[in-house]
């Protein structure tokens, strides 16, 4: 009981925390566990859920189905959730998809496979099944899919003392909400008042004299990337959704645009390494396999490329055999150079602080920098030629390959993504391996291309 109680006054995850609750279930101790689980937050038990393996999460879920609640399935890993939705019974999963607003519900539907979704939909009210199911018709990744059905709203005419007598009277409110939305009588949004002002104002105001500046609307058929960037652009902190017409269908709220914000960035920095956008360390070993081995494929091609590129200057190397050992310097600095603009680039892209109406500027300061590198790193790498080797021309070839191969990279590192964002695709659909075939391939030919040419 002492150890319940030092767990129940510390916050987070730890490893001493991880073997009670671990040695709980081994013990099927249902009690000990229940007490270890209950003053978690559902964040900390999802992760808990994800670090354990397969055997101990179904053994934590035989043992502890009753804890789980709602809250905690919508915040475990898309990979794992249908697994622990399937071992929990039927009764658990209807009452933990009563307490949830229908966006949490829609975002938790929409990674399950059919059967899945039909058993959940199954225990939901009817009305609350016929919400969900009109989210699920928008498209994937789309505003539809993220925004709550539960909106207070009220009359543009209303005043404040009226708005708030409504609210007492209500018989439920959603759990979160920011803001009053008023609306024509057709529907359709006109402003809206944050729940701070209307208190603080007085009875008789309208509500149409405290409304908000920020006020605009999202579409519902608006990508959920253009969602997030409108909210972090503009500091919402909630947004109505309507329909084609015009006509209030949802809201979306602060935390779950924050939450489209941070899968963008994690997917951005999953796809730059050549991962699935959707790893996680819970996955399996063909999960695991599948996410890596395409995109490692294509680095072999990359790496067989440039093996081809030396190939040809063999007599070179025969003939000085101290370039092979130079040669990984000037193709790796290209290859941190690359990485460096090619990072800064995906970011600014994702960000939309790169567009085409400063895309050549930030071009014309990469090849700057580039250059500026490059002859900083060509007079250490010259020195190193001539002093450590004793050869002036070996060290002015290492120089002049060092700032071929930094141009290009700074180059590339900006490039690549500009392309392939033109062309519709993902620029950090694994950019890294395409500038890291340009630094080196670029590399290797300018070094021995010079030696060839210098030195022979």
């Amino acid at each position: 009981m002492a150890d319940d109680a030092r767990f129940e006054a510390e916050d987070g995850l730890d490893a001493r925390r991880v073997a009670a609750i671990l040695q709980a279930v081994e013990a099927e101790d249902r009690a000990a566990l229940a007490r270890l689980l209950q003053p978690m937050h559902p964040a900390d038990v999802a992760d808990l859920l994800e670090q354990i393996s397969a055997e101990e999460r179904g053994a934590l879920l035989a043992l502890g189905a009753g804890e789980i609640d709602g809250e905690i399935l919508s915040e475990i890993s898309d990979s794992i959730r249908e697994e622990v939705i399937e071992a929990l019974p039927p009764a658990v999963v209807a009452e933990a998809m009563r307490d949830l607003d229908t966006d949490d519900v829609v975002d938790i539907l929409e990674d399950l496979e059919e059967p899945a979704q039909e058993a959940i939909l199954s225990t939901l009210d009817t009305a609350d099944r016929l919400a969900v199911e009109q989210a699920l018709a928008y498209p994937e990744y789309s505003a539809g899919r993220l925004m709550q059905r539960e909106v207070v709203t009220a009359p543009a005419h209303w005043t404040v003392g009226e708005m708030i007598d409504h609210l007492r009277r209500a018989e439920t409110l959603p759990d979160q909400f920011y803001h009053v939305i008023l609306v024509d009588p057709r529907m359709k949004p006109v402003g809206y008042v944050t729940l701070g002002r209307m208190l603080s104002a007085r009875r008789e105001v309208p509500l149409q004299a405290i409304v908000e500046e920020s006020f605009r609307t999202i579409t519902a058929d608006d990508a959920e990337a253009d969602v997030a960037y409108l909210f972090n652009q503009y500091h919402l902190i909630s947004c109505p959704v309507v329909d084609a017409y015009g006509r209030l269908v949802g809201v979306i709220t602060i935390d779950d645009a924050m939450n489209v914000l941070d899968e963008e960035h994690q997917e951005d920095m999953l796809r730059m390494a050549g991962v699935s956008d959707d790893a996680s360390v819970s996955d399996g070993v063909f999960e695991t396999l599948k996410g890596r081995l395409p995109w490692l494929f294509v680095n072999l091609l990359a790496a067989n490329l440039a093996a081809f590129v030396i190939s040809r200057f063999e007599a070179t190397i025969s003939a000085v055999v101290v370039l092979a050992a130079l040669m990984p310097i000037v193709a790796s600095m290209g290859g941190n150079a690359g990485t460096q603009s090619l990072t800064v680039a995906v970011r600014a892209l994702a960000t939309r602080d790169l567009t085409s109406s400063n895309a050549l500027r930030v071009v014309r300061r990469e090849a700057t920098v580039g250059l500026l590198n490059g002859m900083v790193f060509a007079a250490l790498m010259g020195m190193v030629g001539w002093l450590v080797f004793g050869w002036a021309l070996l060290g002015v070839v290492l120089g002049v390959a060092m700032i071929i191969n930094l141009l290009v990279a700074a180059l590339a590192g900006v490039v690549v993504p500009l392309t392939m964002n033109k062309l519709g695709a993902d620029p950090a659909l694994a950019s890294g391996t395409f500038v890291t075939t340009v630094t080196d391939v670029v590399g290797f030919f300018a070094f021995l291309g010079l030696a060839t040419w210098m030195l022979i």
